[in-house]
């Protein structure tokens, strides 16, 4: 096993000749030298965004006995904190070295096309998907498909509602990660900029964001009502989090990282969020659960993604960096092949598991609810989400050749950039 002291997310390892040149580099110890490509892929990357999305197509199915195999019933955090996570983590170290190699103005220029890709597709998915919720609605009638699925409010003022979800304040029913996605890759020029010179100064003024989001309620409203599932004020503490680690910060913390205390830690946390989750699916040891502690902890808050979240993200995270070394064999086993192509064609199988889920969910409706056609449609929609990443794969190996093998390998790991 390798040692703990790599990153993360596997920040490749490099030699003094392989960073910034001396009239790039900085005395400050909080500065950073962004890294140049590794002669391998970050697999672990791939491996965990790609189990993100297939968590996230489970969870947006209807409860069922197959929902408990996903980690949101064992704990704070869920699958939207691994890919939010790994979204800064992976952005950052792509667009930091574009920054670097050909300057801020270009860098930019590549961020605002990869924002610009992410909204389109967002608008394309909307499209689509309340042509198939209408479609259902309509061909089965059944107008609860449209409320339950938030397009009541379409129906009824089309052309307002158009409008208010181009500006990304209306949104249907699982299609929340791509608006905050959109808007967090919005800023992540500044935060280059910025993390290039004073990295530790980025990650407190983020930390600042967050605390002033929670005392003076910082929020983005949605449409008709209500306010943004995922409030980007708040989420950003976990994008910027990833790119600081990115960036030198996973390193430097390798020591406490590397610590048994942190271990025990870690272990210590998630045991007792395990046993919190219990007391949510198992009355009759709910009233084993001190009051005050009760009364401080909840609501566990997911929109302005509460610290309890944060903090079970992060003993999981630190658990996985010390017991999945970046070269284990397995990572490039068949098995686990599906799940780390899903994860190199994020956006794209994003997409997919959003038609599949409301698939899913209406074959669960109309035809059978029970745990074997549940296990059946969980199993075919990460099938065919697989498939698809498998074809995309393929389309790319065939249509870029061996002399942008650099570029593409950036593209993947930035989630599919063109």
């Amino acid at each position: 096993m390798t040692s703990v002291a790599e990153p993360i997310a596997g920040q490749p390892h490099v030699d003094a000749s392989s960073h910034v040149s001396a009239s790039h580099a900085s005395t400050r110890a909080d500065a950073v030298s962004f890294p140049v490509a590794g002669t391998e892929r970050e697999l672990r990357l791939d491996l965990f965004r790609g189990l993100a999305l297939w968590l996230i197509f489970i969870d947006h199915l209807p409860p069922n006995i197959l929902t408990w195999l996903t980690i949101r019933n064992y704990g704070f955090s869920d699958a939207t904190e691994i890919f939010i996570f790994i979204s800064g983590y992976t952005a950052a170290f792509v667009y930091g070295r574009a920054m670097l190699e050909q300057g801020t103005l270009v860098a930019s220029a590549r961020i605002f096309k990869r924002v610009w890709q992410i909204y389109v597709a967002h608008v394309f998915l909307f499209t689509i998907f309340l042509a198939e919720i209408s479609y259902v609605a309509t061909r089965f009638e059944n107008p609860l498909y449209t409320e339950e699925m938030g397009i009541l409010d379409f129906l009824k003022q089309p052309d307002v509602t158009i409008v208010q979800a181009l500006l990304l304040k209306f949104r249907p029913v699982n299609m929340d990660v791509l608006p905050l996605y959109i808007v967090l890759m919005l800023f992540l020029p500044p935060i280059l900029w910025l993390m290039r010179r004073r990295a530790d100064l980025t990650l407190a003024l983020s930390v600042g964001l967050y605390a002033l989001t929670w005392e003076f309620d910082l929020h983005l409203t949605a449409y008709p009502n209500g306010v943004w599932a995922f409030n980007p004020f708040a989420w950003q503490l976990l994008f910027v989090f990833g790119a600081w680690c990115a960036l030198g910060g996973a390193v430097r913390m390798s020591r406490i990282l590397s610590s048994n205390i942190t271990l025990w830690l870690c272990v210590a946390y998630l045991l007792a969020a395990f046993w919190v989750t219990l007391t949510w699916y198992i009355p009759q040891i709910h009233h084993l659960l001190p009051k005050i502690i009760e009364q401080w902890m909840y609501p566990i808050n997911k929109t302005d993604l509460d610290v309890l979240r944060f903090a079970h993200f992060l003993a999981l995270a630190a658990l996985t960096v010390r017991f999945l070394p970046k070269d284990w064999p397995g990572l490039k086993s068949v098995w686990l092949r599906p799940m780390v192509l899903c994860g190199q064609h994020s956006l794209e199988i994003f997409c997919i598991g959003v038609f599949l889920a409301f698939a899913g969910h209406f074959v669960l409706a109309e035809v059978a609810g029970g745990a074997g056609m549940h296990a059946l449609v969980s199993f075919l929609g990460i099938v065919v989400m697989s498939t698809a990443a498998w074809v995309f794969s393929w389309y790319k190996n065939v249509t870029v050749k061996g002399g942008s093998r650099a570029k593409r390998s950036d593209a993947d790991l930035a989630g599919g950039e063109a």
